[in-house]
């Protein structure tokens, strides 16, 4: 009997032997026959072939529950599983050998167990498949393959139901897209936490795309929907879609004609009754009672004669005296009135030539303009810089009364002797009574804004990040803009995130929307992406002015005539945008390499008078503005931080975050943790919805007198990057409070308007301009700047402009705003062969 090729040369020696064995086992028990190994088995043995009584069924993985798969087969003498083309090894193969009754031909049954890690080893390579290989005298045979994936469901619904209000019989369809899955979800819809079965009710149907159709709307159709996806992982439900069935009323038939009545008319009516409006329906339209004149023969008749004569004297006589009274009252009135003009015209002569102090005479002709005299002397904590030039203290600016900067309602404005009001929710209260400024948030704490003109300025948000550069020439000259910029909250706006998507920034708007730019302003706001390229398709997102979502730029394929164009840097993405708006970045992996930068922050309370005693580990987005939020929080918690940050690369391996606390003094302290570490889902994290997570472990001091924790807390992703905290303090000092270093308290101005928000002298950045924009035949002009400043990936984007220098000065100016040396730049220019820049050297109380 031949050797079957394949398992045992993976299983070695030992397996060869065993082989040997068992035929030599064969041999003696049949009193030793020519040929012993097929002598108590039927005389066609020798001449089949395996066939295959059960086969390897598809499966999948839930959770980390490794699966079994199995075969049988017959007639065979060895049974084993080949997964992704490599024999698996002969210890994990269970096997049993049976005789068939029937036929008395061996029967061979072989299972294995398949683990979520020996999925994930190849996962994104090539999908995971085994399959049997069954061997007899004659031959081999192979099964069917079973493929193993990854059960999941994600978070999100790619679509979701929305609210309708719909008439009584309209058909009303509910578009329903569920969430990526694997095995795919199953969709049914609820209505009011009820299951619509439409076999039941046939006034409803599901499309086979799981769109909810309801053929005619009837009132007890009113409720609201939810579509629910599930799978062998979860079960999802979408947000609920309210619909209201709503009832327009209906006249009744007129009634019958009244009989005619003494003043010889009669009348009929109708009801809003047929039916009634209900559930916000309109009321019925036209009238509900109709009259019209009888004729002379429906007329009653009335006595005629003397009676007649007396009615009508009395009735003329009735008239004369009211007549009478009228003119009586008329004259009396019209006297009064005389009198009380003469009073009034006296009154007005004392006070001829006076005007109260605070109320200003009103314009007689260009009311409409607004004119505004800065005051050069006034700085607020909001605001600083001037609407003009420093040289220039005596011009004024006129402004139209146009849609960008309305009057309020009691006839005022906010800009008044150069001055801004520094109330922000003043501002922000008054500015979203406003139909163009509906898009403003209410966070006043995350808002910053200000007033400016065609001489440009910048908005920051402290700590965070964002901040918004305006160019001179940004704004047209003549016009002055009231300009916001804010970061936007999870529970103030949600950004819908489809399939693999995670969101990658902050969501910033800066508005009001729809104002006119000259060219471009720079928004700044930080990512939390490895910025490679390479590993991502990124792309920029806007709401839209119905509050959808739009991609309007994939980064690194920018074109030079769109209104966007991105700068990426290690941290930062710079967005040049010629329309304002509310902007966010949104990322796909390309591949399992492309990872996000997590910060984790270690937390722990700053007074501790119990036994117990917590340590919260946050993991939140690489960003700015989280970190100011989790430390905002903290801070209201009365925590304290215990350790410096750490950054870890979370990439899209589909491995879950692990965190654990170890080497803690046995003696002095235990961790109330069961088991061994905590874990946070991958989809939790990568989803990015929610921007910070965190674990608390509890720990518990055996005595109060016990102050001093040693001890080593890791955090670290599956088969992946890993970061630990050696943690020694003193529980009881709060040496550390959340105002330290690592949360850089930013003291500039939120709004920096006119020459003093920009390092490069105003003037100075026009001669600069007018040297570099014209080409020069040696390479010495705006290219050669962009080279040194590391900027020429965006040649082409700098050439597009009227000015090629004056977007790169921009585009300087936002990156160098806090650290930036303008003797470095004038180095560069030394370099570039231009003798202007040595006016930069220039002391700052000589410019």
């Amino acid at each position: 009997m031949p050797f079957p090729p394949g398992p045992f040369v993976r299983c070695g020696f030992s397996a060869a032997l065993l082989l040997l064995g068992l035929m030599f086992a064969g041999i003696t028990s049949t009193g030793g026959s020519e040929h012993p190994a097929t002598a108590a088995l039927p005389a066609a043995f020798s001449d089949l072939l395996p066939h295959f009584l059960v086969e390897p069924e598809d499966e999948y993985i839930v959770k980390n529950k490794p699966v079994t798969l199995s075969c049988r087969s017959t007639p065979a003498t060895q049974i084993y599983f080949k997964c992704n083309g490599e024999w698996v090894h002969q210890d994990d193969h269970l096997i049993e050998r049976t005789v068939d009754p029937a036929t008395a031909l061996p029967v061979m049954q072989v299972t294995i167990e398949i683990t979520r890690q020996q999925v994930e080893k190849i996962f994104g390579l090539d999908e995971y498949w085994c399959q049997c290989v069954a061997w007899s005298t004659t031959g081999t045979q192979k099964s069917q393959k079973a493929y193993i994936r990854i059960a999941y469901l994600r978070k999100n619904f790619e679509e979701e139901p929305q609210g309708k209000e719909v008439a009584l019989d309209q058909e009303v369809l509910l578009h329903c897209h569920p969430p990526e899955g694997v095995p795919q979800a199953e969709v049914e819809w609820q209505r009011n936490e009820d299951v619509l079965d439409p076999l039941s009710d046939p006034n409803f149907f599901i499309t086979p795309d799981n769109n909810l159709v309801i053929k005619k709307a009837r009132l007890l159709d009113t409720g609201n929907y939810t579509c629910v996806a599930k799978n062998i992982v979860a079960r999802r439900k979408s947000n609920s879609a309210t619909v209201l069935v709503y009832v327009d009323g209906g006249w009744s038939e007129w009634s019958k004609w009244s009989a005619c009545g003494a003043d010889c008319s009669m009348w009929r009516s109708r009801e809003c009754s047929q039916p009634s409006p209900g559930t916000g329906g309109k009321d019925c339209q036209g009238l509900d009672l109709q009259s019209m004149n009888c004729t002379n023969e429906q007329c009653p008749q009335t006595v005629s004669g003397a009676e007649d004569v007396a009615l009508y004297v009395g009735m003329v006589a009735v008239a004369l005296c009211l007549t009478l009274l009228l003119i009586v009252v008329v004259l009396v009135y019209r006297r009064k009135k005389e009198g009380l003009d003469a009073d009034v015209a006296d009154s007005s002569i004392l006070t001829t030539g006076f005007q109260p102090m605070g109320i200003k005479p009103s314009k007689p002709e260009n009311s409409h303009l607004l004119t505004i005299q800065p005051d050069l002397t006034t700085t607020t904590t909001s605001y600083q810089g001037t609407l003009r030039s420093r040289h220039d203290t005596a011009g004024k600016f006129s402004m139209t009364n146009g849609p960008l900067l309305d009057p309020l309602p009691n006839g005022s404005h906010t800009l008044h002797n150069g001055k801004l009001n520094s109330d922000t929710t003043e501002f922000v209260s008054r500015l979203s009574t406003q139909t163009y400024f509906k898009t403003l948030p209410r966070d006043v704490a995350n808002t910053s804004y200000g007033t400016f003109n065609f001489l440009g300025g910048r908005l920051t948000i402290p700590n965070t990040g964002i901040s918004l550069l305006i160019p001179p020439e940004a704004i047209p000259r003549g016009k002055i803009y009231e300009i916001y910029l804010t970061v936007q909250r999870k529970e103030d706006l949600r950004l819908p995130l489809a399939g693999c998507q995670t969101l990658l920034s902050p969501i910033v708007s800066c508005g009001p929307p729809g104002v006119v730019l000259s060219r471009p302003v720079i928004l700044s706001m930080d990512h939390c992406f490895d910025a490679c390229l390479d590993n991502w398709a990124v792309r920029l997102k806007k709401q839209n002015y119905e509050g959808a979502w739009e991609d309007v730029l994939l980064m690194g394929e920018e074109l030079v005539s769109e209104p966007y164009y991105c700068q990426l840097e290690a941290e930062t993405c710079r967005l040049f945008t010629e329309q304002l708006g509310t902007f966010a970045l949104v990322g796909e992996s390309l591949h399992m390499g492309a990872a996000k930068r997590l910060r984790l922050v270690l937390f722990s309370d700053a007074y501790c008078s119990t036994l117990e005693y917590n340590i919260r580990v946050y993991c939140m987005d690489d960003t700015q503005d989280v970190f100011k939020e989790v430390m905002q929080m903290e801070r209201q918690l009365g925590g304290r931080l215990i350790d410096e940050p750490h950054v870890l690369l979370f990439k899209d391996s589909y491995h879950n975050l692990r965190l654990s606390i170890h080497d803690m003094p046995q003696a002095h302290w235990r961790s109330k943790l069961l088991a061994g570490y905590q874990e946070i889902p991958f989809y939790h994290i990568w989803n990015g919805s929610q921007r910070y997570l965190h674990c608390t472990f509890t720990l518990e001091r055996l005595s109060l007198s016990t102050c001093e924790l040693t001890c080593q807390l890791c955090v670290w992703q599956v088969e992946g990057e890993g970061q630990s905290f050696a943690l020694d303090f003193n529980i009881a000092k709060d040496t550390r409070g959340l105002d330290s270093e690592f949360l850089l308290m930013d003291s500039n101005a939120t709004a920096l308007a006119g020459p003093s928000a920009f390092q490069i002298p105003y003037l100075i950045r026009q001669k600069i301009c007018g040297s570099l924009d014209a080409p020069c035949p040696n390479g010495a002009d705006w290219r050669m700047l962009a080279q040194r400043l590391k900027l020429e990936r965006h040649m082409s984007f700098f050439a597009s402009k009227a000015s090629p220098t004056s977007v790169i000065l921009d585009l300087w100016e936002a990156q160098h705003f806090h650290s930036g040396n303008i003797n470095q730049l004038a180095t560069v220019m030394a370099d570039i062969g231009k003798q202007e820049a040595m006016i930069f050297l220039v002391s700052d109380g000589e410019c």
